[in-house]
């Protein structure tokens, strides 16, 4: 069996999810000015301990694949989480909630399902997995965080250090893309399979809908 390459991937599981991805009603609401106050701290507190969970599973698979291209990769997307961590604080302040608040705060089960998958591909998966899964999903995930970042400075007065953290991720680091492919074809060249890659994919993009959906759960 001939392996596709990582672009020829990474252009059909786009595609793929593409073709799933369904309007995010906490975001279209944000924009609409409909989401109360209180959800901003939901939105706060779930991120917290997404971005450090997730800082964690990237330091883990920096750890597990520590060989080029994968090592500077993996490594690269922990310390974002750790600048990530240091921005979020400014929107809880924003929002007036302490660290005690966020530590505090209930998860929502669906909304912590996307830093669960991950964490398990961190221990069980393949470098290309992670890769491709981030690789796939980041255009949306940037584009929502672009849109709620301009929702929150016009529709409920929040600065632009308040929104440092949607900001942030608006946009993918320089080189992003091609390192991520650099990590997938390093991987298939050793022997990972692609399909169980283009499934992470599927599978993360579900996990960050549930997300967003449970942020939006029980709304009018």
């Amino acid at each position: 069996m001939t392996h596709p390459c990582a672009a020829e991937l990474a252009a059909r599981v786009r595609g793929e999810l593409a073709l799933l991805t369904t309007a995010n009603r906490f975001v279209d609401l944000l924009e609409s000015g409909e989401i109360p106050r209180e959800r901003l701290a939901w939105l706060a507190c779930e991120e917290y301990r997404i971005v450090g969970s997730d800082r964690r599973s990237f330091a883990l698979l920096a750890a597990r694949f520590p060989e080029e291209p994968a090592g500077e990769f993996f490594l690269g997307l922990a310390q974002g989480e750790g600048q990530a961590s240091k921005l979020l604080d400014d929107f809880a302040a924003a929002l007036g909630e302490s660290e005690k608040n966020l530590r505090a705060y209930e998860p929502k089960p669906l909304a912590q399902a996307y830093p669960a998958y991950l964490a398990q591909r961190a221990v069980f998966g393949t470098s290309s997995e992670v890769a491709l899964a981030m690789l796939a999903n980041l255009e949306e995930w940037g584009s929502y965080c672009s849109r709620t970042a301009r929702a929150l400075r016009a529709n409920y007065g929040l600065d632009e250090k308040a929104v440092g953290f949607f900001t942030f991720f608006s946009e993918s680091p320089p080189g992003f893309e091609e390192q991520a492919l650099s990590v997938i074809e390093s991987g298939l060249a050793a022997g990972d399979d692609p399909e169980e890659a283009a499934r992470a994919a599927r599978l993360l993009h579900a996990y960050e809908t549930a997300f967003w959906d449970a942020l939006a759960e029980g709304l009018p």
